[in-house]
């Protein structure tokens, strides 16, 4: 007698597929996470400069260009490059409105046009520059 007949569990073939969208949906939520994560700390780190240059502000657009950009070629599609940037945008621009107490962590200033509208600019780039290929995520390596 097989495991599966044992618990009662009938062996399908939609499994392999039903493990596959979980696996997927995870990625997917984990890359969304890391987008509200570089928001989060982007939002507040940003605003270091060196005399009157924003110098944080801009290495942050390198980020924002480089872990969408890197995330679409690793997952192998556009969508994998948009998740992580939605999560961003999302957090950075409710950072930068104004909060009933008054309170902001993105000011109107060098360092936060840089941050938002420059960051917004590097996050599109990264989702229009990336190729669509497939997931390695999903490929069975020497299955027949």
């Amino acid at each position: 007698m097989t495991q599966e007949a044992q618990f009662g569990a009938e062996p399908t073939e939609d499994t392999p597929g039903l493990l596959a969208g979980v696996v997927t949906g995870a990625a997917y939520g984990v890359l969304f996470l890391l987008g509200v994560v570089l928001g989060v700390v982007g939002g507040f780190q940003h605003a270091w400069y060196v005399g009157q240059v924003p110098v944080a502000a801009i290495a942050w657009l390198a980020v924002l260009f480089a872990v969408p950009y890197a995330m679409g070629r690793l997952m192998g599609g556009k969508l994998a490059a948009l998740v992580p940037a939605v999560g961003w945008l999302l957090v950075s621009f409710v950072l930068a409105t104004p909060q009933p107490a008054g309170d902001l962590a993105v000011a109107g200033n060098s360092a936060g046009y840089w941050y938002l509208y420059g960051g917004a600019v590097a996050v599109a780039a990264a989702v229009v520059v990336t190729r669509s290929t497939g997931s390695w995520l999903l490929k069975s390596y020497g299955r027949a």
